[in-house]
């Protein structure tokens, strides 16, 4: 697992553009400058977790999930690369299961959008024009308060783990340390 994680390591220092290269670009520059929103500390890869989710999940439009995200990350000083990378969790794959589980959340909560529409509509490519329609009628309501629900959710869950992962780990790198310390230190007493 280690030397899996030493390659991915590896290739990521050799590909993705360093924060020096990126304080010279127009758009990106005034992020880069802030070097708590690249670092991964306990507490930013926590909130760029919930952040890129929270975005990911409720905007569902590419473009904007990385970017909402990045801004976003900025006044909760979460970790922005963190924070882009978990918004690719809604993809093409992803997005029909959470938009219908998004209806069904706003229709628990008391609206009334027709799941079996939204259904038609996916299995016969409908036009932008068809959906435009869907959701003008009370679909809009029901799947917007839906991904609000599941988007706060899945934030305070991602927050979670990731704070309970970043913990273990950290606890393991010490454990393993103080092993490898004392292994030596019981050959050095043997020697002597």
């Amino acid at each position: 697992m280690s030397k899996l994680a030493a390659r991915i390591a590896a290739w990521g220092h050799r590909n993705l553009p360093k924060r020096e290269d990126l304080e010279h670009s127009r758009w990106v520059g005034p992020f880069a400058r802030r070097p708590e929103l690249w670092r991964f500390t306990r507490r930013s890869v926590p909130r760029g977790v919930a952040v890129g989710l929270l975005v990911g999940i409720f905007a569902l439009i590419p473009g904007i999930q990385i970017v909402g995200a990045a801004l976003m990350c900025v006044p909760s000083r979460g970790n922005i690369p963190i924070a882009a990378a978990m918004t690719f969790l809604s993809n093409p794959a992803t997005t029909p299961l959470i938009l219908a589980a998004s209806i069904y959340v706003g229709n628990r909560l008391g609206f009334h959008a027709d799941v079996s529409t939204f259904n038609s509509l996916l299995d016969h490519r409908a036009s932008l024009n068809d959906w435009a329609y869907w959701l003008l009628s009370d679909a809009a309501p029901a799947m917007l308060l839906g991904l609000f629900v599941i988007s706060v959710i899945c934030a305070a869950v991602g927050y979670l783990v990731s704070s309970l992962v970043w913990n273990w780990w950290v606890r393991h790198k010490r454990r393993t340390k103080l092993e490898q310390l004392d292994a030596a230190r019981a050959a050095a007493a043997d020697e002597a």
